[in-house]
C-alpha cells in the first residue's frame, strides 16, 4: 500500500522494526524474548494436554488412581512432582490442565478478536447512530460480570466447557472492542484515510486497504493480554466449581482441591499455582514486548 507523503501508517515497516536487524530488536526488548519462551512452552505443553484429552488410550496417564501412592511428595519414583489424595500423577494432570486452558483461551479470544473487532471497527468508522447503539451495546455487556453469566449459563446447560467458554466470550469481546473503537478514531482522521476518500474510495475499499492492516500490530498485542485473561477466568470458574469439571483436569480446579490438604501436601496447590502464575506472566511480558516492538511512538521515544 502506497503511503501518502508527511502521514505515516502506524503498520512498521521491516527496517522500523530494527536498524540492525530483527535480532537487535530482541535484544533491545527481553520481555519479548522471556513472553516468547514462556508462551512456546505453554503451547507445547498445552498441545501435549490436549493430545492428553481427546486419545482416550491416553486417559490413564491423568485419570488413573492409585491409593496405595496417595499423596506421595514430589521426587518420588513415578511421581516427578508427586501424587494427589487419590494417586493421580499431578505432573500429567497439570499438563491436561495446560491443555484445558489452551484450548479455552484460545477459542474465546479468536471469537473475542473477530466479533469485538468487527463492532469496533463498524462504531468507530462509521461514527453516527452505528456509533451510539454499538457502543451502548459495548459498555452494557463489558459491565455485567463474567462470574454472573457463568453461574447463569451453568444453569441453563449444567457446569462445564460451555459456561466457561460462552461466559469469558459473551463478556470478553466488548472490552476488544471498545480499544478497536478507540485506534479505529484516530486512524479515520489520519491523512492518508482522508486521501483515500478523495481519489474516490469506498468506505469498504478504506476499511480493507486501509483501517484493517493497521489494526493488525495493536490486535496482536492486545490478543496476548486477552488469552492472560481468559486463562485466569477460567481457572476462578473453575475454582468456585462454574467450570471444567472432574475428572477432567483443570488448573482452577486443582487448587480449589489441593487447599483442603494444605497442611500436609502443600505442592497440591503450589504447582499448579505456579503454572499458573508463570503462563499469565509470560503471557503479558509477550504482549508488553511485542508492543513495543510494533508500536511506532513508542519506536520513535526510543
Amino acid at each position: 500500500m502506497t503511503e501518502v507523503p508527511g502521514d505515516p501508517m502506524l503498520v512498521p515497516s521491516s527496517g522500523d522494526v530494527a536498524h540492525g536487524g530483527f535480532g537487535d530488536a530482541l535484544r533491545r526488548h527481553p520481555s519479548l524474548i522471556f513472553g516468547g519462551v514462556v508462551t512456546g512452552m505453554f503451547v507445547l505443553v498445552g498441545l501435549v494436554g490436549l493430545t492428553l484429552l481427546f486419545d482416550p488410550a491416553l486417559h490413564h496417564l491423568y485419570l488413573q488412581q492409585d491409593l496405595n501412592a496417595s499423596l506421595e511428595p514430589p521426587g518420588t519414583p513415578g511421581y516427578p512432582l508427586g501424587s494427589d489424595q487419590l494417586g493421580r500423577d499431578v505432573l500429567w494432570r497439570i499438563v491436561a490442565g495446560t491443555g484445558v486452558s489452551l484450548g479455552i483461551a484460545t477459542m474465546v479470544t479468536l471469537f473475542s478478536v473477530a466479533v469485538g473487532g468487527l463492532v469496533g471497527v463498524a462504531a468507530g468508522f462509521y461514527r453516527g447512530k452505528s456509533d451510539v447503539i454499538l457502543s451502548a451495546v459495548v459498555d452494557i455487556t463489558w459491565g455485567f460480570p463474567i462470574i454472573l453469566l457463568a453461574i447463569i449459563l451453568a444453569g441453563v446447560y449444567t457446569p462445564g466447557l460451555v459456561p466457561v467458554v460462552l461466559g469469558i466470550a459473551l463478556i470478553n469481546w466488548a472490552g476488544f472492542a471498545r480499544i478497536i473503537r478507540g485506534d479505529v478514531l484516530s486512524l479515520r482522521e489520519r491523512d492518508f484515510i482522508r486521501a483515500a476518500r478523495a481519489i474516490g474510495m469506498s468506505n469498504r475499499s478504506i476499511i480493507r486497504s486501509h483501517v484493517i492492516p493497521n489494526l493488525v500490530p495493536p490486535t496482536l498485542v492486545m490478543a496476548s493480554y486477552y488469552v492472560a485473561i481468559a486463562i485466569i477466568a477460567e481457572a476462578g470458574l473453575s475454582f468456585i466449581g462454574v467450570g471444567i469439571q472432574p475428572p477432567t483436569p483443570s488448573l482452577g480446579q486443582m487448587i480449589a482441591d489441593g487447599q483442603n490438604y494444605w497442611s500436609n501436601a502443600r505442592w497440591l496447590v503450589v504447582e499448579p499455582g505456579l503454572a499458573l502464575v508463570v503462563i499469565v506472566l509470560g503471557m503479558n511480558a509477550l504482549g508488553d514486548g511485542l508492543r513495543d516492538l510494533l508500536d511506532p511512538r513508542l519506536r520513535t521515544r526510543a
